[in-house]
C-alpha cells in the first residue's frame, strides 16, 4: 500500500497533531518526514498510524529519484522548518525554510499534487502594515527576525511564480497545545509557565517597553493547536481553494489573560512577576497580533473555535498534568 499523503515535520508539534486528525478521518496511508528525532518526537509517533518514515534529507533524494515511496502522493502538508525566532544563521534558515520549500513545491506542482505549507504570522513584523492575509500587500511587510524573513521570502516567491491559485500557504499565529515540549525555548507560555508555577508558584511575564502598552497587556492571537489543525485540513481538502491564509482566532488576548487562565486551570491564585525584556529581544518583539480570518471564513470554514480559557484548561488537565501527548488522552 503506497502513501498518498506526505507530512513533513510530522513528528513535531503541529505535524503530529495533524497526522492524528488525519487518522481520525480514516487516513492511514501517510509518509512522515522529520529531522533530528529526539526522544520526545519519537514518542509523538507512537500514537500515530502511518506507512513509512523518512528523514528530511532522504525525502529530497526520493523525490529526485522518483522512487516508489513518493509515487502515489496526492497531498503534501509541508510543516517542517526551523521555527526558532531566535535563529541568527541566515544561510541555515534559507536552506531549511526557503530552498527546501521551493524544491518541494515545484515537485508537487509539476505533478498536480495538492501542496499546503506553513508560513507564519511572524511575516507581519510589528503589524504596522496590518495583518490581512492574501498576496496584495506582501511587499509592504517587514518581518522583525530572520525566521519571519525566511518565511516571507517564500511567500513572495510563490506569489511571483503565480502559484497561489494552486497551493495553500498558512500563516499560523500563536499556536499552543500538546506535543510542543520538544520545542524548548520556542514552547508556548502555557507550557513554560506551567513548569514555573509548579517550581515557584508564580509566572514571570515581560514588562512592556512601550508607553502605549501596560505590563502584561501586550496582545497575541492565541490559537489552540486542535483548532489550527482543523482549519488546516479544511483549507487542504476544500476544492478550488488556493491562496495565503491566516490561521488564528481573530480575538487578541493579553499575556495576563493567558497567565490567569493557566492559574485558574490549576485552581490557584494568580501570582505574576514582571521582568525586564532582554535587550536582544526588544527590537524584534511583537506587541500585538490578530489574525484577520475573513479569507478562511470565505472559504467556508464555520467550526467554532476553542475559547482561550477552555483551551488552556484542556491542555493543562488532559495533557500537562498527566504528562500525556496528543492521542494518549483516550487511553
Amino acid at each position: 500500500m503506497k502513501s498518498t499523503i506526505l507530512v513533513t515535520g510530522g513528528a513535531g508539534f503541529i505535524g503530529s497533531t495533524l497526522i492524528h486528525a488525519l487518522n481520525e478521518r480514516g487516513e492511514k496511508k501517510i509518509l512522515v518526514t522529520d529531522d533530528v528525532l529526539d526522544e520526545e518526537k519519537q514518542h509523538h509517533l507512537k500514537s500515530l498510524s502511518y506507512e513509512a518514515y523518512l528523514s528530511a534529507s532522504d525525502l529530497l533524494k526520493k523525490l529526485e529519484q522518483e522512487s516508489e515511496e513518493v509515487a502515489s502522493l496526492k497531498t503534501i502538508f509541508h510543516l517542517g522548518a526551523c521555527s526558532s525566532t531566535l535563529e541568527t544563521n541566515r544561510e541555515y534558515l534559507m536552506k531549511n525554510n526557503f530552498e527546501y520549500t521551493r524544491i518541494l513545491a515545484e515537485w508537487a506542482l509539476k505533478r498536480d499534487i495538492r501542496f499546503v505549507y506553513a508560513s507564519s504570522a511572524a511575516t507581519y513584523g510589528d503589524g504596522s502594515q496590518g495583518m490581512k492575509d492574501g498576496i496584495e500587500n506582501l511587499d509592504q511587510l517587514k518581518p522583525l527576525n530572520l525566521y519571519g524573513m525566511s518565511k516571507h521570502l517564500f511567500d513572495l516567491h510563490a506569489r511571483d511564480q503565480g502559484w497561489f491559485d494552486r497551493i495553500v500557504g498558512i500563516k499560523y499565529f500563536n499556536v499552543f497545545g500538546p506535543n510542543e515540549g520538544h520545542k524548548k525555548e520556542m514552547r508556548s507560555l502555557v507550557c513554560k509557565a506551567y513548569e514555573q508555577i509548579l517550581a515557584t508558584g508564580r509566572v514571570k511575564l515581560f514588562k512592556s517597553h512601550r508607553p502605549d502598552y501596560r505590563d502584561g497587556e501586550q496582545q497575541r492571537d492565541f490559537v489552540y493547536v486542535k483548532d489550527a489543525v482543523v482549519m488546516t485540513l479544511h483549507l487542504a481538502f476544500t476544492k478550488n481553494v488556493g491562496g495565503l491564509f491566516n490561521v488564528g482566532t481573530a480575538t487578541p488576548r493579553t499575556w495576563l489573560d493567558l497567565a490567569k487562565a493557566l492559574f485558574a486551570a490549576l485552581n490557584r491564585e494568580a501570582v505574576i512577576e514582571f521582568i525586564d525584556m532582554p535587550e536582544h529581544l526588544q527590537h524584534q518583539y511583537q506587541y500585538y497580533t490578530c489574525a484577520d480570518i475573513s479569507q478562511l471564513l470565505a472559504a467556508g470554514y464555520q467550526q467554532p473555535s476553542w475559547s482561550l480559557e477552555a483551551a488552556v484548561t484542556d491542555y493543562v488537565k488532559n495533557y500537562l498534568m498527566p504528562g500525556k501527548h496528543f492521542g494518549e488522552e483516550e487511553n
